[in-house]
């Protein structure tokens, strides 16, 4: 049977692969075609299916095509935009966030895609550095651009949609008053795969975010390879909950649709009470996760359309094994494709069988074929390990290493290897590692700690700078998050280290969210990390939230909890220390807390 199973999954490797590829090499051997074109045709052969369901309305691929034409043409005309120039996009999910950046695309310029989350510094730091000249700014982010408006160093004309906002122009109004005939660009102005499509931010979980550059080609590499992976066609429904300006929901689920020319169900925010009557309403048939959505609707109380549904595949990453098997079992969902990538990234990894835990698989027969290493990494020093000749050492199986890129310019075929970069060279050359395997090469630089195995599936362990050494030893945040999430009552666990004064290294900490508010029995916690955990690994000190802070792709924030630290006179949340002389967790005092400050506990 293990014989079989291994023919099996090396069959589903080849043959997805081969045809991703195949799909990905018609792209590169037309460099003028875009998604442009791609949604063209669909107006042709189906026009009249709905491209997008949003609440109430419906959004045809005519309508679609017509809508955006009219954003071309206010875009060229009243904006003044010319290729290269770029567009600020502030706005949640609705159609009209597909409409603007396809109407701005087509005039030839770049949609910077701003997160709705942000206020003030980091708001007006993304609009700044994309050097837009005019925001389109939805009704609803009116608040939170009022509190960047002064920090910006230009003066962009801000264009409102879907209602007034004092001070600014009436979007709405301009794009009536526009031509209903289609908008055709001069040719030497046309966009091609070369030029930057949009700029997406990075989450800024550790500094202001960065804007990556993402082209006409990386777009439609992405969109193809979730099309792919997932069969998606025409006859698929799509439902995205993630948001619109960033790489998962607004390329990789959107793409499903408009590359396969099915129907986008589109969510204004993600909510797990509505979750499933949206997926049974809609008949959506695929869904893109992100792991903590995962966990969200686990620990939301049973729904009764939850198994009434038509979902066929559901793709996303971060899945931990912890709740995988129970997540599709009780769900009831056919197939799961977990996948690895970094929206700047020019490598990525999927788990096309379904093999939990695994975020893809590379055959050691297949290792050739690809950019990308796993290299052997210095967790003190935070950078590769080097042999004697400079050069970075490959990981074997077991063993942690730093997952890089190859990075190839000479090669058109390989185009998807480049690295596009973020706006701004010094944060670019930041990513590079140069002299890997020879001197002169450079590899792009993932940040992610991961591990294969004999059978070459890869699993993700943590992000460099999350993972941390106490007692000489490497603590993986995500295995320690995982084991404590498992525990009864927990709903979620943030773990990050910090620093005592006089001991080597970071002591463990878990911010813990407990179900229904009920209280954690510590007895039994610390009993349960006991037998899950290695005791250097365990957390030394707990801090019980009422909720997690994420951002708004359901990333937990770490760095303002790491600078907090463990101080109950600073922090109004519950703390406990596990005390070594009781070996238990205790309440946190402020006279405890002087102790471990002044080293007065052997820890």
């Amino acid at each position: 049977m293990a014989f079989l199973k291994s023919l099996q999954n090396n069959w589903i490797f080849i043959s997805q692969g081969f045809r991703t590829l195949r799909l990905l090499d018609k792209i590169r051997q037309n460099p003028t075609r875009t998604i442009l074109h791609i949604v063209a045709d669909h107006v042709k052969s189906h026009g009249d299916q709905p491209a997008i369901l949003f609440e109430n309305r419906a959004v045809s691929y005519k309508e679609l095509n017509q809508l955006s034409d009219q954003y071309a043409h206010w875009a060229r005309n009243e904006a003044g935009i010319r290729k290269g120039d770029a567009i600020a996009l502030l706005m949640e999910n609705r159609p009209e966030f597909i409409i603007a950046w396809m109407g701005i695309l087509k005039a030839g310029g770049i949609a910077a895609l701003i997160n709705t989350n942000l206020t003030q510094k980091p708001l007006a730091h993304c609009i700044n550095i994309s050097e837009a000249r005019h925001i389109v700014l939805g009704a609803e982010m009116a608040e939170n651009f009022s509190t960047a408006a002064d920090l910006l160093e230009k003066a962009p004309r801000i264009w409102a949609t879907g209602g007034d906002i004092q001070g600014a122009e009436k979007l709405d109004e301009k794009l009536k008053n526009q031509p209903p005939k289609p908008f055709a660009i001069p040719q030497a102005e046309q966009p091609a795969h070369k030029d930057n499509a949009f700029y997406i931010y990075t989450s800024g979980t550790t500094g202001n975010p960065k804007a990556a550059k993402i082209s006409h080609y990386r777009m439609l590499n992405m969109m193809v390879g979730f099309t792919s992976g997932t069969g998606a066609t025409r006859k698929d429904r799509v439902y995205v909950t993630l948001p619109l300006y960033h790489s998962a929901g607004g390329v990789c689920s959107v793409g499903m649709g408009l590359v396969g020319g099915g129907t986008l169900i589109i969510k204004r925010k993600f909510s797990a009470s509505a979750f499933w009557q949206d997926v049974h309403h809609y008949q959506a048939t695929i869904f893109q996760y992100i792991g903590e959505l995962c966990r969200y609707l686990l620990n939301a109380p049973p729904h009764p359309k939850e198994r009434a549904h038509r979902l066929r595949v559901a793709i996303g990453n971060g899945l931990r094994p912890d709740i995988w098997e129970e997540f599709q079992q009780r769900f009831q969902i056919p197939r799961i494709i977990e996948f690895y990538g970094a929206t700047e990234g020019n490598l990525s990894l999927i788990n096309f069988d379904g093999t939990v835990g695994a975020v893809g698989r590379l055959p050691q027969w297949a290792r050739g074929s690809v950019n990308m290493e796993l290299v052997r990494f210095n967790m003190e020093k935070e950078e590769p390990l080097r042999d004697t000749k400079g050069r970075c050492i490959p990981c074997q199986a077991g063993e942690i290493g730093e997952l890089i890129g190859e990075i190839i310019l000479d090669d058109p075929a390989k185009a998807i290897t480049r690295f596009e970069g973020y706006v701004g060279e010094k944060e670019t050359r930041k990513k590079i590692l140069r002299d890997v395997k020879e001197q002169g090469d450079q590899w792009f630089r993932t940040g992610d700690l991961l591990k294969f195995d004999e059978k070459g599936y890869f699993y993700f362990i943590d992000r460099i700078g999350d993972t941390f050494r106490w007692k000489g030893e490497n603590v993986s945040t995500a295995e320690v998050a995982e084991a404590i999430s498992v525990f009864p009552g927990i709903a979620e666990a943030n773990v990050y280290g910090v620093a005592i004064p006089g001991a080597d290294g970071r002591a463990g900490m878990a911010a813990i969210v407990n179900k229904d508010k009920r209280a954690l029995d510590l007895e039994k916690f610390s009993a349960h990390l006991k037998t899950a955990l290695p005791a250097y690994a365990a957390p030394l000190f707990l801090r019980i939230l009422p909720e997690m802070e994420i951002t708004g792709t359901f990333k937990h924030r770490k760095v303002d909890l790491v600078k907090e630290g463990f101080d109950p006179e600073k922090i109004a949340d519950p703390l406990y220390f596990h005390d070594p002389r009781s070996d238990r967790y205790v309440p946190l005092s402020a006279a405890l807390h002087q102790e471990i400050a002044r080293g007065m506990i052997r820890l």
